[in-house]
């Protein structure tokens, strides 16, 4: 049977990180930042930096929940990215609007 949803999968059996379970439902940024920082600075089989892998891995899982994520969580998941920033000691990145 196929997987129905591919996204699923491979949040749940990344080969770059090995994540702690349920760790996209948790509702405190900085908790979510701390775990995907261990994870990727523990990881060895990740291709970029411990800052990109664990940056990615949480934007994939933001723009695979889709509509499907509630607007608190959404919250909550993008204050994580700017608490992944801080803990790697990485500037926001710039809006060329801006």
């Amino acid at each position: 049977m196929a997987v129905r949803h591919w996204s699923q999968n491979v949040t749940a059996h990344s080969n770059a990180l090995d994540l702690e379970q349920g760790i996209f439902e948790k509702h405190d940024p900085h908790e979510i930042a701390l775990s995907l920082k261990r994870s990727a600075e523990h990881s060895k089989r990740r291709k970029g930096t411990a800052f990109q892998s664990a940056m990615s891995m949480l934007t994939f899982y933001i723009n695979r929940a889709g509509r499907d994520l509630d607007e608190t969580q959404r919250k909550v998941l993008e204050r994580a990215k700017d608490e992944l920033r801080d803990l790697f000691g990485k500037q926001p990145t710039r809006s060329k609007a801006s």
